[in-house]
């Protein structure tokens, strides 16, 4: 009998260990949106970039983004982005999906204008550039083509 409680006492803490550090980890993760409000901006290209994937200024992190779509009408990869609600954008703001080193994934990186009208919740970032492969420079660059 005593044997079957410790047993039970030692499933129960690597149980309580297991469910913390899980806890631990999607805290870390960054997979929750963030509050504050969504602004959308259409790209070319999104290349890398997936629902949880980072939103920066600076290389700090501000937002994530929640959700990619495909425009019908200008076939044009729509990403809605959650911000903190902490920063406030300029309308003239722009939006770049950039690359996290050489082997690293991508994220959007913001530019803020210098505006004074603030974009709002559900607006759109006007100006954008889309993902770069990193296949068609090698192939420029080795071929010589343009």
């Amino acid at each position: 009998m005593s044997r079957s409680l410790v047993e039970t006492l030692l499933g129960a803490v690597v149980l309580a260990v297991a469910i913390g550090f899980l806890v631990f980890a999607y805290n870390k993760s960054g997979v929750a949106t963030a509050g504050g409000y969504e602004v959308s901006a259409a790209f070319n290209r999104v290349d890398g970039i997936s629902n949880g994937s980072d939103v920066r200024i600076g290389g700090i992190k501000i937002g994530t983004v929640v959700e990619r779509t495909l425009d019908t009408e200008d076939f044009r990869a729509v990403l809605r982005m959650s911000i903190d609600e902490t920063v406030e954008l300029p309308t003239d703001s722009s939006a770049a999906v950039m690359s996290d080193g050489l082997l690293g994934g991508k994220f959007v990186d913001l530019q803020p204008g210098a505006e004074e009208t603030l974009i709002k919740d559900g607006g759109r970032i006007a100006f954008t550039q889309s993902s770069l492969l990193l296949e068609e420079l090698i192939g420029k660059f080795a071929f010589g083509t343009e």
